[in-house]
């Protein structure tokens, strides 16, 4: 139940971001739509193709696409308020990246697979909303370039299979590993981390083609 309603919280926040993505590049309704909802529930959806798990999420609960396409379109009617509180959104995001994590991995363990498959279908439900919502877009993913933002997802799948494989509750896990992937998100927020970035210099560029 917990993870639920911080799962809606936490579509509903990447929608209204995404919409936002989509204004800045002067789309109609229907692309805020498009944005909002692959913003929103498109990690789930490519790791639901990837694992094979049908029928997907929103498939099964249109209701989350509803959610999506309708906060895009109050995105639009109130994008100034949106970009205002815009700490907000970040923290409403931090606790979605963590929630989609969790999630992520649920479905593996679900479906019997591997924990190591478990943490990449944790990645993948956490990072490809916002790589989608950059792709449509036309901008360089931001999750691979200037946030701390997969490898969060990491850690929570790490951390959530860690506490149930020792014999905890899922409860448990899931509490703590929400808390864990919240605190670590927003601090590296707020102190700018970032991991170690490969640098490729034209010349060195050019000169490996010769």
């Amino acid at each position: 139940m917990l993870l639920s309603i911080i799962y809606i919280i936490g579509i509903t926040a990447e929608a209204m971001t995404g919409a936002l993505s989509a204004g800045r590049k002067n789309m109609d309704w229907f692309g805020v739509m498009l944005v909002a909802s692959a913003t929103a529930i498109g990690g789930g959806s490519v790791r639901d193709i990837l694992l094979g798990h049908f029928p997907l999420t929103w498939v099964q609960h249109p209701e989350y696409l509803l959610i999506t396409c309708v906060a895009g379109i109050v995105t639009t009617l109130l994008a100034k308020w949106v970009i205002k509180f815009h700490g907000v959104f970040i923290r409403l995001d931090a606790l979605g990246l963590a929630a989609f994590s969790i999630i992520g991995c649920q479905v593996g363990i679900n479906m019997g697979l591997h924990y190591s498959i478990c943490i990449v279908s944790a990645i993948v439900t956490g990072v490809f909303g916002g790589l989608l919502r950059d792709l449509i877009c036309r901008q360089a993913p931001l999750v691979l370039h200037n946030e701390l933002y997969a490898s969060v997802a990491l850690v929570v799948a790490v951390l959530y299979l860690a506490i149930l494989h020792f014999g905890f509750s899922d409860l448990t896990a899931t509490v703590s590993a929400l808390v864990v992937g919240y605190l670590l998100r927003m601090a590296s927020v707020r102190f700018k981390w970032r991991l170690p970035s490969f640098q490729l210099t034209v010349e060195e560029s050019s000169s490996l083609k010769h």
